[in-house]
């Protein structure tokens, strides 16, 4: 195993977290939360900041356990680990919570998109500092 690319998880999480500003800023301002009580925005970008730098740690790890070989000779890798872990952990696991909240299907498309992107922009920020 590899060494963690400290680096790029810091880099990717906050790039993540970014792109969720824009992502239910300008993007999907109109799709309403099914949740009245929103926090403040200090409050919830810290929160989204910590759940990414925890998923980011966590393609880190499964990328050092490729190794810099692998990687270097197949870098699409990049792309298949942080696509497969939104789209077959993340996803999943959110589209089912929201659902069973009552939840609405645009609330869940908008939300379980921004994993997709956050997470591939993540794996690109691996591939770009390897």
């Amino acid at each position: 195993m590899g060494a963690l690319n400290l680096p790029a998880i810091v880099l990717g999480a906050v790039l993540a977290a970014m792109i969720g500003i824009v992502w239910y800023g300008p993007m999907f301002r109109f799709v309403q939360p099914f949740v009245k009580d929103e926090p403040k925005e200090r409050q919830h970008f810290v929160m989204v900041l910590v759940v990414m730098l925890i998923g980011a740690t966590m393609l880190g790890h499964n990328l050092a356990r490729i190794g810099s070989e692998t990687l270097a000779a197949k870098p699409w890798l990049y792309f298949m680990q942080s696509g497969g872990i939104a789209l077959f952990f993340i996803i999943p696991v959110l589209w089912s919570t929201y659902y069973r909240l009552g939840s609405g299907r645009r609330l869940r498309l908008v939300a379980c998109g921004y994993y997709l992107v956050a997470y591939l922009a993540m794996g690109a920020v691996f591939w770009a500092l390897a």
